[in-house]
């Protein structure tokens, strides 16, 4: 937390802040972090594949959607094939 708040628009403190808060259970505070960072860059995959997953947690599948597709097209785009496989199950299972 103290690097976030040296560095609030330091994409990788964000992103390693949302991590943590997942491991400790507090996935929905680690929201924020992860949308700063898709914000923030347009070609990081995994930030949108997470920020996902918390929505499809949630139940926010309307939420998750966009996220999952643009990391799925980001993950074919950079030739990420597990990443690429996992979403296609993921958005299978949303029913697209």
């Amino acid at each position: 937390m103290a690097l976030v708040e040296r560095a609030p628009d330091n994409e990788l403190f964000r992103f390693s802040l949302a991590q943590a808060l997942v491991a400790e259970g507090r996935a929905e505070a680690a929201g924020p972090h992860y949308a700063f960072c898709v914000a923030k860059k347009a070609d990081w995959m995994m930030p949108r594949i997470l920020l996902g997953k918390l929505h499809l947690a949630a139940g926010r599948h309307a939420e998750a959607r966009p996220l999952l597709v643009a990391a799925l097209d980001l993950a074919v785009a950079q030739a990420h094939e597990d990443p690429e496989r996992e979403l296609r199950a993921l958005l299978a299972e949303l029913g697209g």
